[in-house]
């Protein structure tokens, strides 16, 4: 049988982007958007597995410890889910780009690594499988794993630089909130 899972970046889709260069440091940083919480519930309401997937430089750049990502993460969680699961893992690559881990998206290994955690192969996402982010990062990282892709206008990413992204999304939105509205809108299992 097959699946149906989002997956979605943190900054920029989730919570508000800090800026080109800067990171969510703390909770009290950390701003959630409003519609957030209710929008992945309606994933979860609408069948979906729900991994976030990101990448946080901050950590080997000692701008911020494990423990404290860590505290930040449970944070967010708590924020979104009100008592309620709705995400079903977090899957965080904390190494820098010069770094060339393995996990760090463009690569698609953290999203494989969520796939083998719960026992999914590649094989088994359907056609209603996505990735929601912010960026081309994202998109690649979507596109390597055989999934959706959607750029959520909320981040990084900017409409007026379309004719210059070297890699297409399959979809464009203004934010999750409206991606979510989409992807329930248009089941296709």
């Amino acid at each position: 049988m097959s699946k149906k899972i989002v997956f979605l970046d943190r900054d920029g889709v989730i919570n508000e982007y800090p800026g080109d260069g800067l990171y969510v440091l703390s909770k009290e940083q950390l701003r959630v958007f409003p519609y957030a919480g209710e929008s992945i519930r309606r994933l979860k309401e609408a069948g979906y597995l729900v991994y976030i997937i990101s990448n946080q430089a901050c950590v080997s750049k000692g701008l911020i410890s494990v423990e404290a990502l860590k505290d930040m993460t449970g944070y967010l969680l708590s924020s979104l889910e009100q008592g309620q699961e709705l995400i079903d893992g977090v899957y965080y690559c904390t190494h820098r780009e010069e770094e060339n881990c393995p996990y760090r998206k463009p690569s698609p290994a953290l999203i494989l690594e969520a796939l083998r955690t719960c026992g999914i192969s590649k094989d088994e996402l359907n056609s209603s499988s996505f990735f929601i982010g912010d960026s081309l990062r994202d998109v690649k990282a979507a596109k390597a794993a055989n999934l959706k892709s959607i750029i959520v206008l909320s981040g990084r990413e900017s409409i007026e630089r379309k004719d210059s992204w070297e890699v297409k999304p399959d979809y464009i939105f203004k934010d999750l909130k409206e991606a979510v509205d989409f992807i329930v809108k248009n089941p296709k299992d």
